[in-house]
Formats: C-alpha cells, structure tokens, sequence
C-alpha cells in the first residue's frame, strides 16, 4: 500500500530524510514541468525546483494538513516562480514570429537546430508537441496571475477553490483570472494558428516538419491531431479544450522533442529580449 502525502510529511518531520526523498521524488517531475511553462527555460526550472525543495523541507513544520501537500508544494512553487519573474517583461504575442526572423538573419542557429535534430537522442521532431510548445508561448504573453490560473485548472487539474489556495486569492477572482485568459488564449490561436484558420498567420508546424521530416508524409500526421480534424467545424472553445487536452497528456521535460524545443526556446527567449 502506497504511503500518503501526509504520512511522508509526518515522517519528515519526525526525522526520517528518506521520506522526504520519497516526497520529492513522487512530485518532481509535475512540480518541474511547472516551472518550466512559467519560464520556459529548463535550466531555470531545474534552480528554481532545487528552490522548491530547499524551502518545503524547512516550511514542513508549518504544513497543517488544510490543502492536500500537492497543492501546498504547487503554492511554494508559484511563490518562488513569481519572485523570479518580478524583473521579466510578458512576451510579445509574436513572439515566435521574431524567432523565425532572427533564425532567419542569424546562420548559426538553423545550423545548432539542425545538429540538435541529428545528434540528441530526445530531438525528434512531432506536430503535437510542437503544440505543446506553441502552447508554452502564447500563455507567456499573458499577464502572470492570468498564467498560473490557467496552468493549474486547465493543465494541471486544479480545481478553482485549489487555485484560490496555491495563488492566495478568492475563488472569484481565479474565476474571473481563468475567464480572462482562456478567452484571451482562443483569441491569440484564432488568428494565428493555421491550423483552425486558414488566414492565420502562423505555419510554424507545417514548416519544421518539411525541415526536420522531408520524407514525412504531412497530411497524414496532420491528420493524427484532433484538433486539426476539429477544424472543419470550429468552434474556438472546443478547439481550445483540445489544445489544453494535449498539452495536459505532455511531459514538456521529457518528450520525444525535448532537446530540440529547448533550444528552439532559447532563441524564442533571445528575440523576446529575456536572454
């Protein structure tokens, strides 16, 4: 029989480090997935989860038992990612856009993009996780609260009063958070993705298919996603669900791409202005 969450906390505080090992190893992966659509950068998910750990090994004494400890652990980790993202301006909505164009001036970076393709065991290239990293990037363009609301009730399967937990706000105003950036998500894919509409601006997936898999038959992995099936008959909010569904289902830290979106983000980052 597994032990309990609250179990391993008592035992911590009991004295018994191996429990807390226990604790850290069931919620790291979760806790730094977190992390890592907050900032998209691994490397500060990795600082900011040893962060994490650091702080809810000292604060355990302090844990009543009123939340369940993942939700405790989920506040602390969105402390610690707020404090850090003080100093850091929200990312343009094209963002992804002024990648491509700085790729684009810049030989180097299609050449590092490449290598990472060949040489890294874990830089395949997917359309659905590409998703998943579209995804990533659009809410970094939302206002931080509006952030975190929607990560933790539409991917993280928070409830709201949850939410209200970990953010230190009211229902209502996590409500009203959740509202606001759902509605501002639906709009920023609507007119961007070419995927739901054929004006949309964005091709990014199609294109790094034909550069990552030339032999790859496109229509059919196309076809593979839903949300592109969805599409003949849109409706914005069922395509959304399919998008949080998809990216609910992904490990962004450990997928198939993840080396490759990793530095793909870094040049995101870099033409955002917060590298």
């Amino acid at each position: 029989m597994e032990i309990s969450d609250s179990d391993l906390v008592a035992q911590t505080t009991s004295g018994d480090e191996d429990a807390f090992a226990q604790l850290v190893q069931r919620h790291q992966g979760t806790i730094k997935s977190y992390l890592y659509r907050l900032t998209a950068c691994r490397e500060d998910a990795e600082d900011l989860a040893q962060e994490v750990w650091i702080q809810s090994f000292t604060r355990l004494r302090t844990f009543e038992g009123r939340s369940s400890v993942r939700t405790w652990l989920f506040a602390i980790a969105t402390h610690v990612a707020t404090e850090h993202h003080r100093v850091r301006a929200r990312w343009p909505v094209d963002a992804q856009d002024k990648a491509k164009a700085l790729a684009a001036a810049d030989p180097e970076i299609p050449g590092i993009l490449r290598r990472t393709h060949w040489e890294s065991p874990r830089a395949r290239y997917e359309m659905r996780e590409h998703v998943d990293f579209c995804f990533t990037c659009i809410m970094k363009t939302l206002p931080l609260d509006e952030h975190i609301a929607l990560m933790l009730c539409d991917i993280y399967a928070f409830t709201a009063n949850e939410a209200a937990e970990v953010l230190g706000r009211s229902v209502e105003v996590v409500t009203s958070l959740l509202h606001e950036a759902r509605t501002a998500m639906r709009q920023i894919f609507e007119q961007r993705c070419s995927l739901i509409n054929q004006q949309g601006v964005c091709h990014q997936c199609t294109e790094l298919n034909g550069l990552f898999n030339p032999h790859q038959a496109e229509p059919q992995e196309l076809a593979k996603l839903d949300l592109v099936q969805a599409a003949q008959e849109p409706t914005s909010q069922d395509l959304f669900e399919l998008r949080t569904a998809l990216v609910h289902s992904i490990d962004p830290l450990n997928a198939a791409g993840t080396n490759l979106h990793e530095v793909m983000m870094q040049v995101v980052r870099q033409a955002s202005g917060s590298e």
